[in-house]
């Protein structure tokens, strides 16, 4: 892409020939965007570097670089506010549904009786049921050029792990997938899924790495998370020097990718006249949040309050909500190079719940960044105020949704509900990040015996 075709970061389109209005079920490349938004140059203080230890343990730093494919390192080392989207990833993009659909939710403001107009950003629609595949078509991508044949990774709900696994099948690839035991647990469906489409899955804290085993030896930790099977994919790349360890969430590189949420929406909305006053997403490791509010940076400064941007988090994770912005290791054993975000602490034993997802104690620095400095504020909600949320859902509009994606819906609900009460004819749009057909173990539980 060249640069006279680069707008400003908040400017609508970053090519002269993109079309993302065209919401159809044969998209083009044309259709998706030219180039990724880079967050990283856009943020009001410079990125909190990545630090070592500092406890005479192995460079943690050096061994992300060597387990890390190259294209995005080089991404997260960039400079430049767009980063081009090759053509072989665009036309993947097309070929799974991209742009996704902007759904006006008429039915849920006409049971809410609010003047509100509520938008959902329906990432649910693609292959995978999530919008996790955005960037695992992009770092497959990267790997098979690299000559990678192998992938290792983590999941926390599942819905990454799948992306992979797709994504892998889609160029030829393995994919060795580390799932958080709970969630691996909670949901079989997911896991055939994975499974047949070739992934090798470990529900984590497993006996296949030498982290999974200390970690089971500890104790502490035997639920899983999101961080356990974090280090467990590292602990294996570390081992498998012919694997590649990749991420679904937290670092540049993926909130990069996901960037084609939130300018297909500035288009979609431009295309209906309408202005968003309220942007919100679910927020776990942060990579649909920074998504869909990343190309809105420079229309928040210009707007200040006159644009809400909203975190919607799980009260059993509140680390926006709860936590403090510090330097902490996004894995209990300490494998991972420090990282400054909201932390609830790598001690914190997160309890059980059916939202896998926005179970972490840690999320992603430029999140933590944006919080910190007022940008973004972030509500929380209990996993039962998700799920009655998602069952409104399929009521009123017809669309069963993941219980990540519930919270930002409720939080939108919320908005909605308080514009009935000012009498403010509010613009929200909510990113309904994931499809529920694979998490209806949670709906049940919470239906309760003979619902």
């Amino acid at each position: 892409m060249s640069g006279e075709s680069r707008p400003a970061p908040g400017g609508m389109t970053p090519g002269p020939d993109w079309n993302p209005t065209r919401v159809v079920a044969s998209s083009a490349p044309d259709d998706v965007p030219e180039a990724w938004f880079n967050l990283v140059p856009n943020l009001p203080i410079p990125l909190p570097p990545a630090r070592d230890g500092g406890d005479g343990q192995p460079s943690r730093l050096a061994l992300q670089r060597r387990i890390r494919l190259a294209a995005v390192q080089e991404q997260d080392a960039s400079t430049e506010s767009f980063l081009p989207v090759p053509q072989r990833v665009r036309e993947e993009l097309a070929a799974i549904g991209r742009p996704t659909p902007l759904l006006r939710a008429r039915a849920l403001e006409a049971y809410l009786q609010t003047p509100a107009r509520i938008y959902l950003k329906r990432e649910d629609v693609l292959p995978t049921g999530s919008f996790k595949l955005n960037s695992a078509v992009a770092q497959a991508y990267f790997a098979a050029q690299q000559g990678v044949r192998t992938l290792v990774t983590e999941t926390g709900a599942g819905q990454w792990g799948h992306a992979v696994a797709w994504a892998a099948r889609l160029f030829g690839l393995h994919a060795v997938i580390f799932w958080a035991g709970v969630s691996a647990r909670q949901k079989p469906g997911r896991h055939t899924v994975i499974k047949l489409l070739g992934g090798e899955v470990y529900p984590s804290p497993s006996e296949r790495t030498q982290v999974g085993k200390a970690l089971l030896r500890d104790g502490r930790h035997l639920l899983g998370s999101l961080g356990t099977a974090i280090g467990e994919a590292i602990s294996y790349a570390q081992d498998h020097p012919e694997t590649r360890y990749i991420s679904g969430s937290n670092l540049p590189h993926v909130l990069a990718h996901q960037s084609v949420i939130g300018q297909e929406v500035k288009a979609q909305l431009a295309a209906l006249g309408e202005t968003p006053d309220t942007l919100i997403a679910c927020v776990g490791g942060g990579s649909n949040l920074g998504g869909l509010m990343g190309p809105y940076l420079a229309d928040k400064a210009e707007r200040g309050d006159g644009l809400k941007l909203i975190g919607a988090e799980s009260a059993s994770a509140p680390r926006l909500t709860r936590g403090e912005w510090r330097y902490d290791h996004a894995d209990p054993e300490g494998i991972t190079p420090l990282t400054k975000s909201y932390t609830l602490g790598r001690d914190y034993v997160l309890p059980e719940t059916h939202v896998g997802g926005l179970r972490q104690h840690s999320g992603s620095a430029v999140v933590g960044v944006l919080r910190s400095q007022g940008l973004i504020d972030a509500v929380a909600y209990k996993e039962t105020e998700a799920f009655e949320t998602g069952s409104l859902m399929l009521r009123h509009e017809g669309i069963l949704i993941a219980p990540e994606s519930c919270h930002a819906v409720r939080a939108a609900v919320d908005r909605a509900i308080e514009a009935r009460r000012t009498g403010h004819a509010e613009t929200i749009v909510a990113c309904v990040s994931g499809n529920g057909a694979l998490d209806l173990e949670g709906y049940t539980a919470h239906l309760g015996d003979g619902a």
